[in-house]
């Protein structure tokens, strides 16, 4: 017997929903080693994250397929239709923190002999932030939670405020001693890496008050002279 088609419908986007928390759990896996590597100076787990971001980008491609099948098969409704475009940007903006992610593996191949350097305090608090945040923002996705989608938006404020405090230590660094220029400049690259993940989580918390209202929002728009990079 074959199902309803309003069921087929609601089994499809649970499954899709699923698949997307599946590749968020991934994501947040490759920045957590990739923080690793670069505080080991891990030249190894540094390449195998960089191997692997073509997978990650397989899989967001298999979830947008899914989603225009569904969009083309199913005559989804408004409410549905808004899942399906939310789970969309969804996938690319996972995507695109996973190749931040790779920014970073990259960052401890370029640094060579100088990539066993202590990492500065201010760069392991933005690198927990965003994990934490991250994580956050999936349980956000995957309850509609709408109040908690604002609370994650405003946790952005928190890595924006890090980042440039980040600048401003090795920018000092820097001027105190000419020598560790090159690392200092790497280590914040490493850092501006991390910052563009949480606007990409950010973007996230965006999508899902999209799809619980139809309303679109930027949550935390910044001054053209705000950001620091």
């Amino acid at each position: 017997m074959s199902l309803p088609a309003r069921s087929v419908l609601d089994r499809e986007l649970v499954t899709i929903r699923g698949r997307i928390l599946q590749l968020g759990d991934l994501v947040v896996e490759t920045i957590a080693k990739a923080v690793e590597a670069l505080r080991n100076g891990d030249r190894q787990a540094a390449e195998a994250i960089i191997a692997a971001d073509a997978h990650l980008n397989d899989l967001r491609f298999e979830i947008e397929e899914a989603c225009l099948e569904i969009t083309a098969t199913q005559q989804p409704a408004a409410g549905d239709l808004r899942q399906i475009i939310a789970a969309m940007n969804i996938v690319v903006d996972l995507e695109r923190m996973a190749d931040h992610a790779a920014g970073v593996a990259k960052t401890v191949l370029r640094m060579g002999e100088q990539r066993r350097t202590e990492l500065p305090a201010g760069l392991e608090a933005i690198a927990e932030l965003t994990l934490s945040m991250l994580r956050r923002v999936l349980q956000v996705y995957a309850a509609g939670d709408v109040e908690a989608a604002h609370q994650v938006a405003r946790m952005d404020n928190r890595i924006d405020q890090g980042y440039q405090a980040l600048f401003r230590e090795l920018l000092e660094q820097m001027a105190r001693d000419p020598s560790r220029t090159t690392t200092a400049l790497y280590l914040l690259f490493a850092g501006h890496n991390l910052e563009r993940i949480a606007d990409r989580v950010t973007n996230v918390a965006e999508r899902v008050i999209f799809t619980a209202s139809g309303e679109m929002h930027e949550l935390n728009p910044e001054p053209d002279d705000a950001r620091i990079s």
